[in-house]
């Protein structure tokens, strides 16, 4: 990316330019169908049942009803709309640190939002924990993270059914964005899909941020959970037009006629409009073309085998998860505590920036560095982005006593798998680049 000045940015965060920002082939097929035609969706045209089609042959056979919308807060309020006239039930379970738009009916289910303000948690809203197993409720040293978090679930169930309540759905991101990059253990969603459903509800996937060949080798990000697992209703936006408001709600032939059968017909102005959906199949075409998903897979690979060296070096590194192009380095203060790293996090995405990359940071304590870039970014692009990250968390932690206490604690381990990593540190600390500790203040960090 450029700003007026003519800077260059690498862009480590943008998953909405999905295939590159101003990708020639997506503008000029936007350009072309503009010239041709461009109206709204009470006249049908040949691209909308094409683009569906294009569409449905990326999903299991279920899912095979598309309704077009502009945005993910569309698709998402729509599909809450589907699940509860479904079977005429209206309480939703989400995650806990959830987002799912920015509309009124998706606040009241994205604690990340409604916890912030003044907002409480309605009565038919039930809040399950985020199933992470890093600094969640239940660890990655648990027997069986996956049915502990499923458990919850089911718990919230029958209570709610005990106050005589109905389950409409169960709404996830298939890979957690805003709750910190997080990626739920296998087997999670079938079992709590299963709960769901024993309790006529729905199972909605949120595929906004994740979809669309970000984990590399699966098309939606729900896949990579198992051919055993598949939703009720998949939701899909930003990616999708690559920058311009195109979004769908996909559901089953069943739940599709429960809607229908209600009187209440579904109508968008702009929804599937001529040029949405000439977009819309440049960027199938140009995923496909550049075999994007297999980029992902190849330099995503190479980018945590990067980080994870990082996190071998750097203290401050609690944690590097994720697939493909999404990932997140969860920073601390403590490695054993894993005491957010809030400000440090902050700092560096700053310093980062300074240096012309882009990154951000999410999460509950906005601790964890999330990395999605557009599905063209190279290994080119990976090792540049560390080699910066590397350097500006050597001279944070330099300038905090973070290193220096890390070497002292190293140098006092007499276990053989922790000499290279002193050596490496002393070598740095005969070249100078040490300096004497210094306290770290709450807000902000000076280096």
């Amino acid at each position: 990316m450029f700003d007026e000045n003519g800077e260059q940015y690498l862009d480590c965060i943008n998953n909405v330019a999905h295939v590159g920002h101003s990708h020639p082939e997506v503008i000029k097929a936007a350009m072309k169908q503009m010239e041709l035609l461009n109206t709204n969706s009470r006249f049908l045209h040949d691209s909308i049942v094409e683009y569906a089609k294009r569409l449905s042959e990326t999903l299991p056979e279920k899912l095979s009803v598309c309704y077009f919308a502009n945005s993910g807060s569309e698709a998402n309020d729509l599909a809450l709309r589907l699940a509860r006239q479904y079977r005429d039930h209206e309480d939703v379970i989400t995650l806990d640190h959830a987002y799912h738009g920015h509309v009124s009916s998706l606040i009241e289910i994205s604690p990340y939002k409604f916890r912030k303000g003044k907002d409480v948690k309605k009565e038919f809203v039930h809040v399950a924990p985020s199933p992470d197993i890093y600094r969640g409720k239940y660890k990655e040293d648990h027997p069986d993270p996956a049915g502990a978090y499923a458990e919850e679930v089911k718990k919230i169930i029958e209570e709610a059914q005990k106050s005589g309540r109905k389950i409409a759905a169960f709404i996830a991101e298939s890979m957690q964005s805003c709750g910190g990059q997080v990626i739920p253990p296998a087997g999670y969603f079938q079992k709590v899909a299963e709960y769901v459903r024993r309790a006529g509800g729905v199972f909605i996937a949120d595929e906004v941020q994740v979809g669309f060949g970000r984990t590399g080798e699966h098309f939606w990000s729900f896949q990579m959970h198992g051919e055993d697992f598949v939703p009720d209703i998949v939701t899909m936006g930003k990616p999708m037009g690559n920058g311009h408001p195109l979004s769908c709600v996909v559901t089953t032939q069943e739940i599709a006629e429960a809607f229908s059968a209600s009187g209440m017909e579904y109508f968008n102005t702009y929804g599937g409009n001529p040029v949405s959906c000439a977009v819309g199949l440049a960027v199938l075409d140009v995923i496909e073309k550049e075999d994007l998903r297999g980029n992902a897979t190849r330099v995503g690979n190479y980018l945590t085998e990067l980080l994870n060296k990082q996190k071998a070096k750097h203290p401050l590194i609690g944690d590097i998860r994720g697939i493909g192009f999404f990932i997140g380095i969860d920073l601390v203060k403590d490695q054993q505590k894993r005491t957010p790293a809030t400000a440090e996090a902050q700092h560096i995405i700053y310093k980062m920036k300074e240096e012309g990359i882009l990154i951000s940071a999410d999460g509950p304590h906005r601790n964890v560095l999330k990395l999605k870039p557009p599905m063209c970014f190279t290994k080119e692009d990976a090792k540049f982005m560390v080699e910066q990250l590397d350097k500006t968390l050597t001279v944070l932690e330099e300038s905090t006593g973070t290193r220096t206490k890390r070497l002292t604690e190293a140098s006092s381990d007499s276990a053989s798998d922790n000499s290279s990593q002193i050596g490496e540190n002393t070598s740095k600390k005969r070249n100078g680049l040490f300096t004497e500790n210094h306290t770290v203040p709450e807000k902000r960090i000076r280096t």
